[in-house]
């Protein structure tokens, strides 16, 4: 959850009803921190789509859980499930596909997560497309944990660059994916509004 998300949310009834619906919401982005300490809901910390990715990954080799990767560009998943299992030695990723399919696609793609059975299924379609594509097919799919990651794959595939540490420490991660990519300035406007609506809220 981010920022951006939350105040799209205000105006689409369909995903604040997913976010509400979630099993597990996470802190990604420090705009949602610190609105949480406006508002009186304390929260530690950031918890970004791929460190969680990475924790989960780390988790996954020494229990042995399975894991698929969905979505990214063709080639990014397989790229990205490859370099995990070099950093996790015993890392079982039972599958992989990109996000570029037909809805046609769809029912190949969920019958093949079905017969593969991982216990773990990152979904990497951008939010909130891959929210939406969660919440409907979760059910069909059958998977225990189904997470949206955003765009962690071309991260850790190495296509993109995560910002330096001292940025990610200074909560300056943002503008860094800004600088890199200047035509998130659009979708970045909604951030002075959301400030104004949190500040609203809390009087």
């Amino acid at each position: 959850m981010n920022a951006e998300i939350v105040y799209q949310a205000q105006e689409d009834p369909e995903l604040l009803n997913i976010i509400n619906e979630a099993d597990l919401v996470t802190p990604d982005g420090i705009g949602i921190v610190w609105a949480g300490q406006k508002l009186g809901y304390p929260l530690r910390e950031r918890v970004t789509g791929i460190d969680l990715l990475y924790n989960l990954c780390a988790e996954a080799a020494q229990e042995g859980w399975k894991i698929y990767f969905l979505g990214a560009a063709p080639g990014v998943a397989e790229a990205a499930a490859r370099q995990l299992c070099f950093t996790y030695p015993g890392l079982k990723i039972c599958g992989w596909h990109d996000g570029y399919f037909s809805d046609e696609e769809v029912n190949g793609i969920i019958n093949n997560i079905r017969e593969l059975q991982p216990d773990l299924l990152f979904v990497a379609l951008g939010a909130p497309k891959q929210e939406f594509w969660i919440k409907q097919y979760k059910q069909e799919i059958n998977v225990p944990v189904l997470i949206g990651v955003g765009g962690s794959f071309d991260v850790v595939a190495g296509i993109k660059e995560r910002a330096p540490k001292w940025m990610i420490k200074a909560n300056l991660e943002w503008l860094y994916r800004l600088l890199k990519e200047p035509s998130r300035f659009k979708r970045q406007l909604a951030l002075p509004k959301f400030v104004m609506l949190v500040l609203k809220k809390k009087k």
